[in-house]
């Protein structure tokens, strides 16, 4: 029984990784948009930067909360 649970709180925390990952790709997507948009580049600079940046932070936090030992 307490296997189980543990088994689900594990698969909880990684769901939750993996949606902080989508919601923050989608921002960053967005916020390149807006700023393309506002500063008129020719190319999407910033559409492909920010999320680059952000999938990079990500990594680095998931990185780091995967590899706490307890």
């Amino acid at each position: 029984m307490e296997n189980n649970e543990e088994g689900n709180k594990q698969i909880m925390r990684y769901a939750g990784l993996a949606m902080q990952f989508l919601v923050s790709i989608g921002i960053g997507v967005f916020l390149g948009l807006k700023s393309d948009g506002w500063l008129h580049l020719s190319f999407p600079l910033l559409v492909w930067l920010l999320p680059l940046l952000i999938i990079l932070g990500i990594i680095l936090n998931i990185f780091k909360e995967t590899s706490r030992k307890k």
